[in-house]
């Protein structure tokens, strides 16, 4: 109920893009189970509206490009940050795609980096889409939050991988997953794609308390063809 309508932004768009055949989902892992980095390679993971399979093919393919992600379903079980994207892939595409889901507990550029690399190696050729799951600023009033929230933001539209990593750290911004977001940020400049923001709100929009929220943004990465 708070974070739904700007992520909403995001899958209008999508809807009018056409049907990608698999998607892959990077998040982060708010439990502490499992790989530092995992990868589910097959099964269906259900929602209310069914169930979606998960493409073993390209998973194999994403795990041949690096040595640092890990199959691990321990990590996966009890993480909300990737499942809560399926009912609205759902919605637009119904079952006619499958998706794999990459768990972050490592936060460090480096291996963000390679997953990002890994999957413009894995995902050439193929029809595919790529999500990066995460909220912004956690706990701050609005105006502190909105403050932090744009520094990061203007990195990530440049594409500017490094500089968004690093003004996390440095403005210690409490971003959840921002290793996915540097790993999308990688694989969507390689694409000679372009970011765009869409939407920015916070959990004060719905609640109504402005002294701590929660930050949400949607972007959108196009990728530019010549």
């Amino acid at each position: 109920m708070y974070s739904g309508m700007v992520a909403a932004s995001g899958f209008f768009e999508l809807a009018q893009d056409g049907l990608p055949d698999t998607v892959i989902i990077v998040g982060p892992n708010h439990t502490g189970y499992g790989s530092a980095l995992s990868l589910m390679r097959k099964g269906t993971w259900q929602t209310p509206f069914g169930g979606v399979e998960i493409d073993t093919e390209i998973a194999d393919v994403i795990l041949s490009k690096t040595n640092i992600i890990d199959v691990d379903e321990t990590a996966h079980k009890f993480e909300h940050s990737i499942e809560v994207q399926l009912p609205f892939l759902q919605y637009l595409y119904g079952d006619k795609f499958k998706f794999i889901p990459i768990c972050f507990q490592l936060q460090d550029y480096t291996s963000a980096v390679e997953v990002g690399n890994a999957l413009l190696e894995a995902l050439n050729n193929h029809n595919a889409l790529v999500i990066a799951s995460s909220d912004m600023t956690h706990y701050e009033s609005a105006m502190q939050a909105e403050k932090k929230d744009n520094q990061a933001l203007n990195a990530i539209t440049a594409l500017d991988a490094y500089h968004f990593y690093k003004t996390v750290e440095t403005q210690n911004i409490t971003i959840c997953g921002y290793a996915p977001i540097v790993a999308l940020i990688t694989y969507a400049k390689g694409l000679n794609a372009k970011a765009k923001l869409l939407s920015y709100h916070n959990s004060g929009d719905t609640s109504g308390n402005y002294e701590s929220i929660v930050g949400y943004a949607s972007l959108l990465f196009r990728k530019i063809y010549a």
